[in-house]
């Protein structure tokens, strides 16, 4: 294995592959570098001598600027280095993009939901969902008589760990707790009385009402991106009555998504219906006849143009954007190929490279939105006190990203190198083949709850440091940078990328891996680890500065 990696042939700093000593020499390009500092693997160190003020290369693309002078073998730390980019503007070049073969998946398919609208989903899921929180109470209500009586609920394996407990307590033996323990395959579903629904997934959230009108207005666009999302077969929505958020709004929203929107919709207001009692026990039965109808549907063949696919990534480390996302990038591109959709969010984690997908958009007023965008949401940050430069966690810091454009250059790896056909605001839906780009921030739950009000109807999330994130109607793929976290979350992860940086594998090939998998899990024949621990993240994006 490779002790480092030049990622880019114009890069000034080297990536550590593994963990390096301090007066180690490292020969690059027929030179010796000796190594003024231990360099721990994931972090960079600088090929040649830097003087204040000089421009930090990675990706080929300015990440940083040297706040010291900088001697070569120095390790990048947030002491000597800011963050620094490359300014952008109007597009300048033309695309001359070199699409990869696609023979392999030509005339491959997967087993999807047909919709009437001619989506295609890779699940079957029945929605309950509250117009405003007044009504999470009775959403929790709901659920709790749906899911264990058709068989949608999972048993708690951490309930026998506290019944053994109580006892050992009540026993006096205290000091066995630290042997207690319970067995792996305890989670277990129940057969499920509906065959072709996948679940009946509840959203609860604290919008709706409060705030701004704009907030609501917002959070009914995303309700109704939920609704109209292939995944979905109906949905069941509870409003009070006098929130910002009415159901008119909703029903606008929707029938802007698709003016024949046909799909089975129960809309329930509690200041009409009168007592819970009746509020709960309409929204019962009326869900339940609408559930009868949506396990009627049956999965068939679908082209793998059907598939629309969300970009993601959280838990970001130093090798995230050597391995994971420019293997998640091919995939990304064999998709775009293909005609599918494939959708780039995380706005904030694009500073840098803003000229780069500039230049990649198919259209000029393509090109101008996305650098609108940008702007509004780098200046809304500024206003707060809280720039781009602020995006870098101190998981991400103490594992090599020092800078966020550091970060961002590794993160827009997700996206390929294919065109850029349509940029998205917050909430508006993908209805264009090929890579769109959504605003969102890089709050990881905000972005996957955004990517599916815009369609995705499978999901790919890189990580290195390791996050559970899912979503409660799109499956989310996870994809490690690196096999020490597969090996040791093995719970969360779907796929390991580390053979890309061991050398075993190439990028093309994780990336092939990935697509296969993606072709499983969308017909239904794999579930991911997120789907198995019913990790149902869902954070609307109130519009506030988020990172």
């Amino acid at each position: 294995m490779k002790k480092t990696i030049q990622i880019h042939e114009k890069d000034n700093v080297l990536v550590a592959l593994s963990h390096l000593s301090k007066g180690e020499t490292i020969i690059h390009d027929n030179v010796e570098i000796n190594l003024k500092q231990e360099v721990p693997a994931k972090h960079k160190f600088t090929v040649k001598a830097l003087m204040k003020g000089d421009l930090i290369i990675m990706y080929g693309n300015v990440v940083g600027k040297a706040k010291i002078p900088l001697p070569e073998g120095s390790i990048i730390t947030t002491q000597n280095t800011s963050h620094q980019t490359s300014s952008f503007g109007k597009k300048k070049s033309d695309i001359n993009w070199k699409a990869p073969l696609i023979e392999k998946y030509r005339n491959q398919t997967f087993l999807g939901f047909h919709r009437q609208d001619g989506q295609v989903g890779t699940a079957n899921y029945w929605l309950v969902i509250p117009l405003v929180f007044c009504e999470n109470r009775n959403v929790e209500v709901i659920k709790q008589a749906f899911e264990e009586e058709l068989g949608f609920a999972k048993s708690n394996p951490y309930k026998s760990l506290v019944k053994q407990m109580k006892a050992m307590y009540t026993e006096g033996k205290m000091d066995e707790f630290d042997r207690l323990g319970f067995e792996q395959g305890s989670i277990t579903t129940s057969d499920k009385f509906f065959k072709n629904i996948d679940g009946i997934k509840f959203l609860t959230h604290q919008g709706g009402c409060g705030g701004t009108r704009q907030d609501s207005e917002s959070l009914c666009a995303l309700l109704a991106g939920y609704i109209h999302n292939p995944n979905v077969a109906g949905a069941t929505v509870l409003s009070l009555g006098c929130q910002n958020a009415q159901s008119q709004i909703l029903e606008q929203k929707l029938k802007k998504l698709n003016p024949t929107f046909s799909k089975p919709l129960i809309i329930l207001e509690q200041q009409k219906e009168g007592t819970e009692q009746q509020l709960l026990s309409e929204a019962i039965k009326k869900t339940f006849l609408g559930m009868i109808e949506a396990d009627k549907m049956v999965r068939k063949p679908a082209g793998l143009d059907k598939l629309t696919v969300g970009l993601e990534c959280g838990g970001s480390d130093g090798f995230s954007g050597i391995s994971a996302n420019p293997a998640v990038g091919h995939a990304s591109d064999l998709i775009v190929a293909l005609g599918g959709k494939t959708i780039l969010s995380e706005f904030p984690e694009l500073c840098g490279v803003e000229q780069e997908l500039i230049d990649r958009c198919v259209e000029e007023k393509t090109a101008e939105r996305f650098s609108q965008l940008m702007q509004a949401y780098s200046k809304a940050a500024e206003a707060v006190g809280s720039g781009f430069d602020m995006n870098p966690s101190p998981g991400n810091i103490k594992d090599g990203l020092i800078t966020d454009a550091m970060k961002s250059a590794g993160a827009a790896k997700k996206g390929g190198t294919s065109p850029i056909t349509d940029v998205l605001d917050y909430t508006e839906y993908a209805v264009r083949s090929g890579l769109n780009l959504l605003c969102t921030p890089g709050n990881d739950v905000e972005s996957t709850t955004a990517m599916a009000a815009s369609g995705a109807n499978i999901m790919l999330f890189t990580t290195g440091l390791g996050t559970p994130t899912g979503n409660p109607i799109s499956p989310v793929i996870k994809i490690s940078s690196n096999t020490t976290l597969a090996k040791r979350m093995p719970d969360i992860i779907d796929i390991d990328a580390g053979g890309i940086i061991s050398g075993e594998k190439t990028i093309s090939e994780v990336g092939e891996e990935i697509l296969d998998y993606i072709i499983l899990v969308a017909s239904g024949k794999v579930k991911t680890k997120a789907v198995m621990l019913d990790q149902d993240d869902f954070i609307p994006w109130k519009r506030g500065v988020s990172l």
